[in-house]
């Protein structure tokens, strides 16, 4: 006698058909390619995507076969003149909205090239040794401060107390945004660097004190034989 097959025996069948027949909006195909971009977008994945086609405002690349936006301001760190330029450029992406129902999928390069960025510069900054002496443009001026461009992505902070030898109220009483200034890397905090005016004020100070020459004491004034030598008794 045969055994009669129940629903529950059929359960696992009946999902994996279901799944085969898509959910009545998207196929098969879609679901799953859903369902990647869902892992990829949780797992901050960076993805290599090409550029296939301009719209207003952004960018068109396919992710799993769906259609990802990238919004101009996500393309670059620097200003986007012409979009048409970046039609079948291959480049890293990040997913930044995934939305399934609202078929709405926003990728973004900004995230990637900001943190390779940021890493180059980490590794400039760990291989500047302190004591180094640059010249630079001072960048912006804060009541605490000021910033010194130093070129090659690179600045670095002057405070207040490292601008002059004299007490100062404000940075804009010495500086001036644009000026050059030579500055002295005294050290390194949180990633960032350092910077004093004042250190190289002092050695400048301390190297001219080196310089001057004080005489042996038997060189100063005239001596006792000097005076007898040319009298007569």
């Amino acid at each position: 006698m045969e055994t009669q097959e129940t629903m529950k025996d059929m359960e696992k069948e009946l999902e994996e058909s279901y799944k085969m027949m898509g959910d009545g909006e998207h196929d098969t195909d879609t679901l799953l390619a859903w369902q990647k971009i869902m892992e990829l977008y949780e797992a901050k994945a960076d993805l290599t995507v090409t550029i296939t086609g301009i719209v207003n405002k952004g960018a068109i690349a396919l992710v799993e076969g769906i259609r990802g936006f990238i919004p101009v301001s996500r393309l670059s760190l620097e200003r986007v003149e012409d979009l048409n330029a970046w039609l079948g450029k291959e480049i890293r992406v990040r997913i930044i909205t995934a939305d399934q129902e609202k078929d709405k999928l926003v990728l973004s390069a900004r995230e990637i090239l900001r943190e390779e960025r940021d890493a180059a510069r980490q590794l400039k900054i760990s291989e500047i040794q302190v004591g180094s002496v640059f010249t630079g443009r001072v960048d912006s001026i804060q009541p605490y401060g000021a910033f010194v461009d130093l070129g090659d992505g690179i600045s670095g902070l002057v405070h207040i107390s490292q601008i002059s030898t004299e007490r100062i109220k404000h940075p804009s009483a010495v500086l001036q945004e644009g000026q050059e200034v030579q500055v002295k890397v005294i050290g390194r905090q949180d990633g960032k660097l350092k910077l004093s005016m004042r250190a190289l004020m002092e050695d400048k100070k301390k190297e001219e004190e080196e310089k001057v020459v004080i005489p042996k004491a038997e060189a100063i004034g005239t001596s006792m034989g000097d005076l007898l030598k040319n009298l007569k008794f």
